[in-house]
């Protein structure tokens, strides 16, 4: 990884000589978690957050900056199960470079679910942090909905939740991906009991874990987020085939909190230095999402 300053603006970056990630090694970098709010689409009733815009034209900026090439769009809890501004991101961005993670419920039709698979999505969310049309009883009757279609589920959920619903999510039937450090503590997570359960999980191949929104619970730790990384780096240490970073991009829930956003380049330096070693780090930004979401080698 190369450096570069720090960003200024809300949203876009300037335009840098050199990115972060440059070099052909670096071609096919993934940020696997990144959010489009677009104005064109209404955000659903009864949403707590209400973000400003952040299109695709705002993030390819940041791609500039970074020197990824692929994305994960996410589809934020402020639209609900309205997926249209996520899935027209993906289009927008091509299959070639870009995948979704959508939100839907127990009712979607086969034709539904074949129509968001061949525009690109790859797994559905759970967001228990935020107001949600669907609710963690829901997961496995839409666990049994999406595996036909390969896909995985995302949970979004403090530690404290994740604990909770341990039996239910070692019997789902689909693979499982932990949102944000599994929103361990960063101080002590390792003694959380859903340590234990993300770190199971992980080894049996069975789950995924994002590298992901060390600013979530340590805004005030920027840029190296010191708490964050010690839960990184026991992840990294455990299972490095097993993990993925997302940027967390344009940082919704952070707006609501009164905090800046963060540098997103300084969000990608934290994990070179929570993974100094080169090929661990190919591994988490380009081979584990290619595997995770079918991008080409």
């Amino acid at each position: 990884m190369t450096d570069a300053v720090a960003a200024t603006g809300k949203h876009a970056s300037p335009a840098l000589p050199s990115p972060l990630l440059s070099g052909p090694e670096w071609a096919g970098a993934c940020d696997c978690h990144i959010h489009i709010n677009d104005p064109r689409y209404p955000y659903a009733a009864g949403a707590d957050l209400h973000p400003p815009a952040a299109t695709v034209a705002d993030y390819r900026q940041l791609q500039a900056r970074l020197g990824t090439r692929r994305v994960v769009v996410v589809q934020p809890s402020s639209y609900g199960t309205d997926n249209r501004c996520t899935l027209d991101a993906v289009a927008e961005l091509g299959l070639d470079a870009a995948r979704a993670v959508v939100v839907v419920d127990a009712s979607t039709s086969a034709d539904d679910m074949a129509a968001m698979h061949q525009r690109g999505a790859r797994g559905v969310r759970f967001n228990l942090l935020r107001p949600s049309p669907v609710a963690a009883a829901h997961m496995q009757a839409i666990a049994r909905l999406i595996a036909p279609w390969g896909w995985h589920l995302q949970l979004h959920a403090s530690a404290d939740q994740i604990a909770a619903l341990a039996p239910a999510i070692r019997d789902l039937p689909v693979p499982v991906v932990f949102d944000h450090l599994a929103r361990l503590p960063g101080h002590g997570g390792s003694a959380h009991p859903a340590f234990d359960l993300v770190a199971e999980l992980l080894q049996q191949q069975r789950a995924w874990l994002k590298l992901s929104g060390a600013e979530l619970d340590g805004a005030a730790e920027a840029p190296g987020y010191a708490s964050a990384a010690g839960v990184a780096q026991s992840f990294i240490a455990l299972a490095p085939d097993r993990l993925v970073w997302g940027s967390n991009w344009p940082h919704p829930a952070i707006h609501k909190t009164g905090y800046a956003a963060p540098d997103d380049a300084a969000l990608l330096r934290w994990l070179s230095a929570c993974a100094p070693d080169s090929a661990v780090q190919r591994q988490i930004l380009l081979d584990n999402a290619c595997n995770l979401y079918g991008f080409s080698v």
